[in-house]
């Protein structure tokens, strides 16, 4: 099964600051999980990068996990939270991975 991981950060791209708390943009990356009908896990991390022109940022950002959804639909979600967000870009990162579910039998 293929997972992707999409890591978008939250400064935006012209100011390098932060504009909105995490909270939002989270909310806003929900919501496009939701439109698409993908299922997700998202955790916030403290990242740091290097922009076009060379400058550092350290911020936070947002790792979208998704599994096993079709390649134009993976680019469309991180091209939306690209453009929402604001950023020069986003990183996406794909793999494969090993699978399975466990069920308790609790009767």
């Amino acid at each position: 099964m293929k997972q992707t991981m999409i890591y978008v950060g939250l400064n935006d791209s012209v100011t390098h600051v932060q504009k909105f708390d995490t909270q939002k943009y989270m909310s806003v990356l929900k919501n496009v999980c939701r439109s698409y009908h993908a299922a997700f896990s998202v955790h916030t991390i403290n990242g740091g990068y290097f922009h076009e022109d060379g400058s550092y940022v350290e911020e936070t950002t947002l790792c979208l996990t998704l599994m096993d959804l079709p390649e134009n639909t993976v680019r469309e979600i991180a091209q939306d939270l690209c453009a929402f967000f604001h950023q020069e870009s986003v990183m996406v990162s794909e793999s494969e991975a090993d699978v399975y579910f466990l069920k308790e039998d609790l009767g």
